[in-house]
């Protein structure tokens, strides 16, 4: 019998947990509140919670299990287990995560960045198979990355590799929320973008965008703005598209740097599809070097809603 993986995707919200068979089917999962403001101690307590609700759930022995996969916001480092300064995290400096887990549960143990989790589920389990090289973005709150070359994940000299989200596309630019100026983050990642979006509707209250929110500015978040555009609403199909141009020259300056021609994208902004797709091809392949257009896709993820939990899982499988 081939080993079944515990999946772990640490939020700061949520903890979402799941056991995962080699194939990517996830035969239970469970979530339970991380209260991350309780601190590390706590949050560990929160995940080490909802791992025995699923083995305590099952009829699985100790050796049917591949091991324990974890998906963490921050930087980890390449020991398999150090989360060091997870946003969202009070109280987290480092933290060794691995070595509890490890300890409470007796099973190998990975632990690694949520982003780079995902290329590595996608890699496993989803668009990414048959790919032996390709670059994984990740569109939600913040835009994160991963790089799958020659078949495994680059995580860097000390893990942190793949951070495409803090590629600097204009040094005059927004303030991002790590402190820079003009990272790809700063027009892509969720909040800049509903700020653009409401900066537009005040000024064309007549978009759908408006309506969808219940004439409520507070209310417009992408998901809206997808609707939107998906309803034909030219300002929304303005923001995805003006989204697309921005993520599209980051993504470009990686083709050149690393010559990979495949580009997966997944995370909740995503889901909006062609309004947003068709212009990150266009304009990746518009600032790419003439040399790197051939071969050149970008692709949707395929693992969705559950890409946390099986990604995580992926790390152990």
């Amino acid at each position: 019998m081939k080993k079944i993986a515990l999946g772990v995707d640490l939020g700061g919200t949520a903890i979402k947990a799941g056991l995962v068979n080699p194939q990517g089917k996830i035969l239970r999962d469970t979530t339970v509140p991380a209260e991350a403001n309780q601190g590390p101690t706590h949050v560990i307590k929160q995940i080490i919670k909802s791992v025995h609700q699923l083995i305590d759930g099952s009829s699985y022995k100790k050796r049917d299990y591949a091991g324990i996969g974890v998906g963490s916001p921050g930087s980890v480092d390449l020991d398999g287990g150090t989360v060091k300064y997870p946003p969202n995290f009070p109280g987290w400096t480092v933290v060794r995560l691995g070595d509890a887990l490890h300890k409470e549960f007796g099973l190998h143990v990975e632990v690694d960045n949520d982003a780079n989790a995902a290329a590595v589920g996608e890699a496993k389990l989803g668009a990414g198979i048959g790919h032996k090289d390709f670059i994984m973005v990740t569109l939600g709150t913040g835009v994160g990355g991963g790089l799958i070359l020659n078949g495994k994940i680059f995580r860097g000299t000390f893990g942190g590799a793949g951070e495409l989200g803090h590629i600097t596309i204009d040094y005059n630019g927004p303030l991002c929320n790590c402190g820079n100026h003009g990272c790809v983050e700063a027009y892509v990642g969720a909040k800049y973008l509903t700020q653009r979006a409401i900066e537009k509707v005040k000024r064309n209250r007549r978009s759908k965008i408006l309506s969808l929110a219940g004439n409520d500015t507070r209310r417009i978040d992408p998901k809206i703005i997808s609707l939107a555009a998906r309803a034909g609403d030219a300002t929304a199909l303005d923001i995805l598209a003006e989204t697309g141009r921005y993520l599209g020259i980051g993504l470009a300056t990686v083709v050149n740097l690393l010559d990979v021609r495949v580009i997966i994208i997944g995370g909740g902004i995503a889901r909006a599809g062609k309004p947003l797709f068709n212009p990150i091809k266009e304009s990746v392949r518009r600032h790419v070097l003439t040399p790197m257009k051939d071969g050149l896709e970008v692709l949707p993820a395929k693992l969705g809603n559950s890409a946390g939990i099986l990604g995580a899982a992926a790390l152990v499988l």
